[in-house]
């Protein structure tokens, strides 16, 4: 998986991850093989739902999406894939961009001491996921990360199987935006590529700069906490205004995305899942974070930026909905000059005339 020119060695970024992360939830073999097989038929069964609600459909002949339910160390394997597959083609661009690599014995260095450091965010991240659909890396696969739904619906109290469904919509609801719109990926590709386009950084600029953000957050581990100058975020790697603006773009699409499915989660209703409204209040207290140490991870790793996603890209989509109906709030997946700019996601309205060329009745 990892290369010499890599700027993180994500064979030992995973190898760290697995000996760190905690073990899941206790539960005997029966009850765990019950779980993957529920979590399966759940998520099956939310894929009917999603199309009705979103007036969606997977493009005809295009690959059928697979469901994986994986443990924690299974889902670290997955994602240094993808990690990979996102990041290394950035420090091939910079490499090519400078007319020069930097020596074997640096890149090795460098490459194993941010391997170390992001095997530490793995661990963290990898207790905390309860699924996602595969953008990158092996691409078109949606996991569900069996332990944390079981351990999260435990701590919430709420009912399991209403929980594994409503899980199962939101990340369902992700596979079909990239089944459904085929150009959707090839669009976040190129906005990466514009990014790294943009960049005068050397690889081992970025490289230094990856390992502060890194570096503080396994101070944070230890029981430190940032001051205001310590970095936030992967957005301590971003200082290039065009890469800023590659930024906001993709910003703006994955709150579109991420507002969508969270759209949708609670959209079908009680009918479906019954204990819909108990379990967004639940749900959105763990979203702020357990404790002293998380909420620094959370601000460290940019998840609260994350969630202001799901904040923003919810406001446009129940606005335009509100606006236009369905059929016209799926107009944003005509086009990439559809989507919605960062601006527009919190005035609806604005997307409305810019795209759909009127002037919409704003309800009182």
């Amino acid at each position: 998986m990892s290369r010499s020119s890599s700027l993180v060695d994500w064979d030992l970024a995973g190898r760290t991850a697995r000996r760190l992360v905690s073990p899941g939830p206790e539960t005997t073999r029966e009850e765990a093989a019950a779980v993957v097989e529920e979590l399966h038929r759940a998520a099956a069964t939310a894929v009917a739902h999603v199309e009705e609600l979103t007036g969606l459909h997977p493009v005809p002949g295009g690959p059928v999406p697979t469901v994986a339910v994986v443990d924690r160390p299974g889902w670290v394997t997955a994602n240094t894939a993808g990690m990979a597959a996102l990041l290394d083609p950035l420090a091939d661009a910079l490499t090519e961009a400078q007319g020069k690599s930097p020596g074997p014995l640096a890149t090795a260095i460098g490459s194993r001491a941010t391997g170390v450091q992001a095997g530490g965010v793995l661990a963290f991240l990898c207790s905390r996921v309860l699924g996602q659909y595969e953008v990158f890396g092996s691409g078109g696969r949606l996991l569900l990360v069996a332990p944390n739904i079981v351990e999260t619906e435990r701590r919430l109290g709420v009912d399991p199987t209403d929980f594994r469904l409503w899980v199962c919509l939101h990340e369902v609801t992700h596979q079909l935006q990239f089944t459904a719109v085929p150009w959707l990926r090839g669009y976040l590709e190129e906005q990466v590529s514009s990014f790294a386009e943009a960049t005068d950084l050397t690889p081992d600029v970025l490289r230094e700069r990856l390992t502060d953000v890194l570096r503080s957050l396994t101070d944070a581990v230890r029981g430190g906490s940032p001051d205001d100058d310590a970095p936030q975020g992967l957005m301590a790697l971003i200082k290039d205004p065009a890469q800023r603006a590659a930024l906001d773009r993709v910003t703006a699409v994955m709150s579109l995305v991420e507002g969508h499915a969270e759209f949708v989660m609670d959209g079908v209703g009680p009918d479906v899942v019954p204990s819909v409204r108990t379990l967004r209040k639940r749900f959105a207290q763990r979203r702020k974070g357990r404790g002293p140490i998380d909420r620094v991870l959370r601000r460290l790793l940019g998840l609260e930026q994350k969630m202001q996603q799901y904040a923003d890209g919810r406001v446009f989509v129940a606005g335009v909905v509100d606006l236009v109906g369905m059929d016209g709030f799926n107009q944003v997946w005509a086009g990439p000059a559809n989507l919605p700019l960062k601006e527009e996601l919190t005035e609806p309205a604005r997307w409305v005339e810019r795209v759909l060329g009127t002037r919409p009745a704003i309800p009182a």
